[in-house]
């Protein structure tokens, strides 16, 4: 039976369990709730860089034959039922709202925020296997495509061509599966890693670093949550825009949108300002990324200054951050 969920609102969380963040995400299971695959996942850049239709019919075939070895399974350990209706900062919308899938992220940091158990380290969720030197085929999802040379998989032994049974002891057939095994996997330390090469099944143990998990969270939506608010935005200029500004091609620099947060509205800053970044620094990055800078490095009520051009004319603009963006 084919089921789509649209609304995470009455949806089982301890079921359910994948990267809020996604556009789309699969499940295979039975009618216990047992898990046979997963499929989607993804890192920055295109949203379906790893969705296909020849990866999606690997990932049904890998499922239904672990259905057929074990089709009356049940989910181990049984959790209780957790809805996302649970976390009390999901109240304050209407009872009828949807509730989308970056919220599940939204109201539960700031159900950890309330509790003081909130840590930065807690954004990099559902890390991409090139963090521990993996590159996947997006056709067949357990197979190496490419190893980085010095990764914590090619000191495991891993090679290009080899086809992953298991990573930290879960089943993999698929990006999302490999992802959802990283995701469970230790801040650092040792994590087991299975695969077969010439019909020979291998194992070996991938060595993690400290903040390996570390990762460019910008593509994120539930990275507008976090606390504080840059509250500037906009579009990033193109690089011939940013020659004639005498700008390099990866320096920051985007033109400020038309609706201006009241933060940056009482500090100065106007709709169409070129936000070239804080206190002179030549950042190079993104409009999303420099939205994730000011996240990751700042807290809120923190004094910055604003590098603005505005007709021309280059501008230093004070600004308080403010934990969250009104308009």
């Amino acid at each position: 039976m084919l089921c789509r969920v649209v609304n995470m609102r009455g949806a089982d969380l301890n079921t359910f369990k994948f990267d809020y963040d996604l556009t789309w995400a699969g499940f295979f299971l039975n009618g216990h709730g047992k898990i046979y695959g997963r499929y989607g996942g993804r890192e920055e850049g295109r949203a379906d860089a790893y969705l296909t239709l020849a990866g999606l019919k690997y990932a049904m075939r890998q499922a239904l034959a672990a259905y057929r070895r074990a089709p009356d399974a049940r989910p181990e350990p049984a959790m209780p039922v957790s809805r996302v209706e649970l976390y009390p900062a999901s109240r304050k919308l209407k009872a009828d709202a949807c509730i989308h899938c970056h919220q599940v992220y939204d109201f539960s940091r700031a159900d950890l925020r309330a509790k003081k158990q909130w840590r930065q380290e807690m954004v990099w969720v559902y890390p991409p296997p090139k963090n521990v030197g993996m590159r996947l085929d997006p056709n067949q999802g357990d197979k190496l495509t490419a190893v980085s040379p010095g990764s914590a998989a090619a000191k495991a032994g891993l090679r290009a061509g080899d086809v992953l049974r298991s990573v930290n002891g879960l089943p993999t057939a698929s990006f999302a599966d490999v992802q959802y095994a990283l995701h469970q996997a230790p801040a650092a330390g040792v994590m087991p890693v299975t695969w077969v090469r010439n019909k020979q099944q291998r194992t070996g143990n991938m060595m993690l670093a400290k903040g390996w998990r570390k990762s460019d969270i910008s593509w994120r939506g539930s990275m507008w949550a976090l606390e504080p608010a840059a509250s500037v935005y906009g579009r990033d200029l193109f690089e011939e825009e940013k020659r004639k500004l005498g700008l390099g091609p990866k320096r920051l620099a985007f033109a400020m949108g038309k609706f201006v947060p009241q933060p940056a509205r009482r500090s100065g800053i106007r709709a169409d300002d070129i936000i070239l970044g804080i206190d002179g620094r030549k950042l190079e990055m993104t409009m999303l990324q420099f939205n994730v800078f000011i996240r990751l490095n700042f807290q809120p009520g923190d004094r910055i200054v604003y590098n603005v051009i505005r007709n021309g004319k280059r501008l230093e603009i004070p600004m308080t951050l403010a934990a969250r963006d009104s308009f």
